[in-house]
Order: C-alpha cells, then sequence, then structure tokens
C-alpha cells in the first residue's frame, strides 16, 4: 500500500512504515498545490501530514483512503471532503500530553518569575535584581484549567504538585470526574477565570469553540492574573486579550497565535508580542524529542492496522448516528449469494442499507446479518425476502430507538 509521508518524520518511523508492509513516498516538503500533485503521481493510499493543510484538491487528486494527521488535532484537514469521498480521517491524540503540559507549566513558572525578562536584561548587561526579586510564587494560587482533555489533566497533575488548588470546566466534565481529578468543576469559563489566579487552556478547536473565551472571559480575570494557552489560536479573542494585558494587568503566556507562520521559519507580525505582559513560544508543545517518538509509533500503529485489516484507529469521521431509521435482522445459511438476495429485494423497494455486519458462527454453517436500513420495509417486502431463499432461516424488523 503506497502511504505518502508529506511531512517530517523520524527515520525510525519511515523504516517502520515499510515493515507493516508499506511502500513509502517521502515528500516533507510538499505544501499547497504541490501536494495535490504529489498525491496524484505517488497514486498514494495513505497520506500522513503534521502541519501540513489537507485541503479539498489534494483529497480529490488521486486514490487515497486514509490520512494521518501525525498529532492530536486535525482542524487542518478538509474533513468534510473526506467524509463526501469516503476517506478516513484519523489522528494521535493524547501521545503530546505530557509535553505540552510541561511546556504550559514551564510558561506559568515563567510568568511568574518573569524569566524572559530575566535573561533579557542580563544579556543586555543589566543587573536589576531589585526588580526581578519580586514575584508572587504558585503554591497556594488557584489553577483554572478550560478543557479537560488528555493534556488538561497532565496540567492538573502537575499543578497539584506545585501545590496549587484547581478549579475546570469543560463540556464533558463532571463534578464526580473532576473530584477524581483532584479539581473542583465549575459551570463555565467565565467561572473559572473570576475564581483562578491562572488560567490555562486546553480546548480542542470545535464551531463551538471557536472565540469561546472573549470579553466576558477576560473581564472576569483578576487583575494580575496568568492567562496561558498551549491549545488552539482560534479558541481566544485576541482584542479581548490584549485589553487584558493593557488595562488590567493580566500577564500571558501564548505557543499559539492567530497569524503563525506556516513554515518552520520566517517573520512574525503580531500586536501580542509588542506588549511587555506578554512572552511567546514557537508552537513547539508538542515539540519534544518523546512526543514526537510517541506520535510517530502511533502513526505507524494506524497505517499498520488499516494495510492489515482495512480498520482505522482513532477515526474521527465516522458518522456516530446514521439516517437509519430500523435494524434488519437476518438469521441464513452462510452460502454464497444469499445476502446479494437480501440487498436485491430491499434495492427493488427503494430501501438504503446504511451499515452492515455478518457474523458467522463457528463451523462457518450459519451467519447473523445485522442490516441497518433508512426505512421500515413494508410487509410484502419481508415476505419477499423470507420466500425467495430457502437459506433464510429467520428475519426480525427493529425500529431504531430516536436520540
Amino acid at each position: 500500500m503506497i502511504t505518502l509521508v508529506a511531512d517530517k518524520f523520524p527515520a525510525a518511523g519511515l523504516e517502520s512504515l515499510r515493515q507493516a508492509g508499506a511502500e513509502v513516498v517521502y515528500e516533507p516538503d510538499a505544501k499547497g498545490d504541490r501536494l495535490a500533485e504529489v498525491v496524484r503521481d505517488s497514486r498514494a493510499e495513505v497520506l500522513v501530514v503534521r502541519s501540513t493543510e489537507v485541503p479539498a484538491a489534494a483529497l480529490r487528486a488521486g486514490r487515497l483512503g486514509l490520512v494521518v494527521r501525525a498529532g492530536a488535532g486535525y482542524n487542518t484537514i478538509d474533513v468534510a471532503t473526506a467524509s463526501e469521498l469516503g476517506i478516513y480521517v484519523s489522528n494521535c491524540p493524547g501521545k503530546n500530553s505530557v509535553a505540552v503540559a510541561e511546556l504550559a507549566m514551564a510558561l506559568i513558572l515563567a510568568l511568574d518569575r518573569r524569566v524572559v525578562d530575566n535573561a533579557v536584561d542580563l544579556r543586555r548587561g543589566v543587573w536589576n535584581k531589585k526588580e526581578y526579586g519580586q514575584a508572587e510564587g504558585i503554591f497556594g494560587r488557584t489553577l483554572g484549567v478550560v478543557g479537560t482533555g488528555a493534556i488538561g489533566c497532565e496540567v492538573i497533575a502537575r499543578a497539584r504538585a506545585f501545590g496549587m488548588p484547581v478549579v475546570a470546566w469543560s463540556r464533558s466534565l463532571t463534578a464526580a470526574a473532576a473530584k477524581s481529578m483532584g479539581a473542583e468543576r465549575l459551570g463555565s469559563p467565565v467561572e473559572v477565570a473570576a475564581a483562578a489566579d491562572v488560567v490555562s487552556v486546553h480546548l480542542a478547536l470545535k464551531p463551538e469553540t471557536r472565540g469561546l473565551l472573549g470579553k466576558d472571559f477576560f473581564a472576569a480575570m483578576k487583575p494580575g492574573s496568568i492567562f496561558v494557552n498551549t491549545a488552539r489560536a482560534e479558541v481566544v479573542d485576541e482584542a479581548a486579550l490584549l485589553a487584558a494585558v493593557r488595562e488590567k494587568k493580566v500577564r500571558a503566556g501564548v505557543d499559539v497565535f492567530a497569524g503563525e507562520p506556516a513554515g518552520g521559519t520566517g517573520s512574525v507580525e503580531s500586536e501580542l508580542f509588542k506588549e511587555p505582559g506578554i512572552i511567546g513560544t514557537h508552537h513547539i508543545g508538542a515539540s519534544t524529542e518523546q512526543a514526537q517518538q510517541a506520535i510517530a509509533d502511533e502513526t505507524v500503529r494506524i497505517v499498520r492496522e488499516y494495510v492489515a485489516t482495512g480498520r482505522v484507529p482513532n477515526c474521527v469521521n465516522i458518522a456516530k448516528r446514521t439516517p437509519a431509521t430500523h435494524l434488519l435482522v437476518v438469521r441464513h445459511r452462510d452460502r454464497v449469494g444469499v445476502l446479494a438476495h437480501v440487498f436485491g429485494r430491499l434495492k427493488e423497494a427503494g430501501i438504503n442499507a446504511q451499515q452492515t455486519e455478518n457474523i458467522v458462527f463457528d463451523g462457518a454453517a450459519a451467519a447473523m446479518a445485522r442490516i441497518h436500513v433508512d426505512q421500515a420495509p413494508a410487509p410484502e417486502v419481508l415476505d419477499g425476502i423470507r420466500a425467495g431463499s430457502e437459506d433464510v432461516l429467520e428475519l426480525k424488523l427493529v425500529a431504531i430507538p430516536a436520540s
């Protein structure tokens, strides 16, 4: 199976892909229009990317069956077009959690102790211990975590080791789950902002999280508090953040920001870094050797499973619920043509099968087909299925409850 790797990838990972049965085409600089050309010319069936954007043109260019994002998110991939074309999209969630959590804690400590300004002044030959000797410390100060996925949980564990009480919010977080991780669940991001001395953001980018942290959120933050974003730039209203830094002396550390350069090097034009209360890093949250190796290993596992079985671990674009309204259960002899007969009758009736599973019993004499259909077959259709083949042993129709 031809696998196109269109981003930098560890040499050991490339060799593991080959050992998994993949014919590897390595084009780490295939970006933009060039990506579509390479997808077409390589006849790749699998595409592996990290930060490279995968637009509709690249998905339509060849014969892809799977796109793997070697990282946690997948917002750089046109998932809607992939779903339209029947292309699996997978990712590697949780493999960079520790690395991002470490950077979040580093930014919190750097902001509290003004490490960046300390270092810059020393490089300039300036000694100002009187100024930089003033810091509050983070022990006993409340950390607010917005987003309690794998990364948020790792941050909470580290914050507790520093002696920080934790409050948290996530759409799916329950009070019991929060208690188990050593945090108190609050009812909204704004409540977290109001209660915390330090806020760390770990939200995935979704339509409902885009711009979620805006004016109300930053208005609720305490004067002089700390804000850290190592998640996605788009979840934060940067104008509101800037206003909080200027007006409330909020200190901020960001690993992500609007208008980041697309490549590994370039120039930066951002109002954020003109403010003395803001420090930044180069979107390096996941960029440790440990994290990159874990992500490479998971990528290889996904491709290996796909090559061997056709199944895709961590798939993000399988429908959670299809348009099916009924389940047709067919117990039948495991013989050629039985299911063709069933599907033929459904086709004649204009009924679409949304999902099918056929379970074979020991000895391969009989099997059970479970067919999700988009409407209830009329009694005469069911009678036709029963009467049309002596190999149909039993037929049941079950309505699927509406969720």
